[in-house]
């Protein structure tokens, strides 16, 4: 047991700027979960922390490649607006199908991308002043497209893809009767169950996949006990997860959209040559250059990527509000960047992972799902948001001046 309890420690403390975000996810589930007396783990609040913040984590996933890339992008609250102005007017005021809004909402995040990543690419300016002219320029154009005024409300098709759930194909169990003489049956339902335990399968098979390849090399890995209790502990997560969504309403549509794009993200950044080359241009430019890299040519998909991904999020948040307003969006941009920074992502540029704005994104909506549970004033919790951000970057130079004392 000693044993297992040094190589953890020996483990969190070389890998710290990956462990320490999830350390802190934990303790601040714990924390507000004390302080809100079990309300922010109720199956009905997991729900909605989801829907409520799909849009943040499909957004975080395209930042999580600018940053790595060495850019920064201010402008995604004004070009989701925009995307969603667009959708609005298309779907709300001239009566064209829902799915039409969708699309466009995508097309116009993509026509942005291309648009920001002309200017960083093949002119040369540098991405933080680009994207803050865009923040300037692309939330003039939705005052203009909704001509100062707020489109409500689409129709229930399009609202479905950020509100609605899958039907209980595999049917329902009944755990419970609830109380009193007009009490309505629990239910919990069969397919969101499976598809937890699908998830939990999918981990365990890559797990061991990678932990046999490792091995295969001469790498060094973590004993068997650790292993099995690495997994044991993400099993557990995942299963409470969609056990939580099942007691609920079952699984949110949004969730398949949010869940595919990770996939996808995932292979892009770790098994693709445009992955690695976005990587390699953040870390060292000069090198990527050398090496061969069409460091324009990356730059300029890192922001094509990124737009289409505020599309995509534009839409989800369009449904979700119902509607579009000229000053939707505003300061999503904190709450995007924030997750990746808080996730591991380094302000140098060259490091950071999905997973890890993925889980900075959680530890952002948990952090406002918990301070709105307990009332807390919006001032207040711009202040602590602001913080916490300070904090992880303060904490990735703590990192880097660590790892050169070391060397």
């Amino acid at each position: 047991m000693n044993n297992v309890l040094t190589e953890a420690k020996n483990l969190l403390t070389h890998n710290l700027r990956t462990s320490g975000i999830y350390i802190a996810f934990v303790a601040i589930i714990v924390l507000f979960t004390v302080l809100t007396n079990g309300t922010l783990l109720s199956p009905e609040n997991v729900t909605n922390i989801v829907l409520q913040n799909a849009h943040i984590l499909i957004m975080a996933l395209g930042m999580i490649l600018v940053i790595v890339g060495g850019h920064i992008d201010l402008s995604v609250g004004s070009v989701l607006a925009f995307a969603s102005a667009v959708s609005a007017v298309l779907v709300i005021r001239m009566g064209l199908p829902w799915w039409v809004g969708v699309i466009a909402a995508i097309i116009t995040g993509i026509v942005v991308g291309v648009w920001q990543g002309f200017w960083v690419a093949f002119v040369g300016i540098p991405a933080f002043i680009v994207t803050l002219a865009g923040m300037l320029l692309f939330r003039g154009l939705t005052w203009l497209v909704l001509d100062n005024v707020s489109l409500s409300p689409f129709p229930h098709a399009y609202r479905e893809v950020a509100s609605g759930f899958v039907d209980p194909v595999f049917g329902e169990i009944v755990v419970g009767q609830g109380e009193g003489l007009k009490s309505v049956a629990q239910t919990v339902d069969v397919f969101t169950l499976l598809i937890g335990v699908f998830a939990v399968t999918g981990v365990i098979v890559s797990a061991w996949r990678s932990r046999r390849t490792r091995l295969g090399y001469n790498q060094p890995v973590e004993s068997m006990t650790l292993f099995i209790l690495k997994i044991v502990s993400v099993s557990v997560v995942l299963l409470a997860f969609a056990w939580a969504l099942a007691y609920n309403r079952g699984f949110p549509l949004v969730l398949i959209i949010v869940a595919v794009l990770i996939l996808v993200y995932q292979v892009v950044t770790n098994r693709t040559v445009f992955g690695r080359h976005v990587y390699s241009v953040g870390g060292n430019l000069s090198a990527a250059r050398l090496s061969g890299v069409n460091v324009k040519s990356v730059n300029f998909w890192i922001f094509v990527n990124m737009g289409m991904l505020t599309g995509i999020a534009a839409a989800v948040f369009s449904s979700r509000s119902n509607g579009a307003q000229p000053g939707m969006g505003n300061m999503f941009e904190l709450d995007v960047i924030a997750a990746c920074f808080i996730g591991g992502a380094s302000t140098m540029g060259g490091v950071g992972r999905v997973g890890g704005a993925l889980v900075g994104g959680l530890v952002m909506a948990v952090m406002t799902n918990g301070m709105q549970l307990m009332g807390v004033p919006q001032s207040a919790q711009q202040i602590i948001k602001g913080l916490v951000l300070l904090l992880a970057v303060a904490f990735d130079i703590y990192n880097k001046r660590r790892a050169g004392a070391t060397r």
